[in-house]
């Protein structure tokens, strides 16, 4: 069994739709965030850089182990059942080098993005535009790759699960906003990853799950 600490957010919604295309057995923890849950000592233990998502898995070879950080995760669970991920040559650096696009392009842009045009306190317009710009850019770099490729890693992997939530999101929120037909490929993608069964439940995590507060106890257990 695995635990899933997870919150509404693209990273967090990363794991849940891996773990429901892989098909291990989870139990979801909601880490509300906006209530600051992510600093709970408890949560720490298994989470030192206080981001969800995170993980325990109690079938791990050693006994129960964390995991944290999305990326790290999504090849932890790729590994551990030989899907999702090649396990060695040409194919499995493709994949990983458009895991780590995402991860140090796509996450930190985007979320900028909507923290300086959404969420800060000071309009800064130098600050929106230059995340705009970068936004716009990678969607450009992601609907050539897509020409070329039905998936971002060539096949469907832990590279497109990596980034569909936070471009599907982009999709939703800036619909009006952006010409989507500059990006016909990213749109053809976002409908066949969108459609996979596994991703639509996926999203739909945490959902009703029980809340951190009540678990906290347990997540305190991990490494004692």
């Amino acid at each position: 069994m695995i635990d899933l600490y997870t919150w509404t957010t693209p990273n967090g919604r990363k794991v849940s739709i891996m773990l429901e295309e892989v098909g291990l057995p989870y139990r979801v923890h909601p880490v509300n965030i906006g209530a600051k849950e992510q600093f709970d000592p408890a949560f720490l233990k298994i989470s030192p850089n206080n981001k969800i998502p995170a993980i325990v898995d109690h079938d791990a070879e050693d006994g129960p182990r964390s995991v944290f950080e999305s990326g790290a995760i999504l090849i932890y669970l790729a590994e551990k059942t030989g899907k999702l991920l090649p396990a060695t040559g040409a194919a499995r650096t493709d994949v990983l080098q458009w895991l780590m696009w995402q991860k140090a392009s796509v996450g930190p842009m985007f979320g900028q993005y909507f923290h300086f045009a959404r969420a800060a306190d000071e309009h800064v317009p130098y600050a929106i535009d230059r995340y705009d710009t970068e936004m716009r850019r990678l969607l450009a770099v992601m609907d050539t790759r897509l020409a070329e490729a039905p998936y971002l890693g060539g096949a469907y992997s832990i590279a497109d699960i990596a980034t569909y939530g936070w471009v599907n999101g982009v999709r939703k929120l800036r619909a009006g906003d952006l010409d989507w037909a500059d990006y016909p490929n990213v749109e053809r993608w976002l409908a066949d990853v969108g459609a996979r069964p596994a991703v639509q439940r996926g999203m739909k995590v945490p959902g009703d799950a029980e809340p951190y507060s009540q678990v906290r106890a347990q997540a305190a257990a991990v490494g004692d």
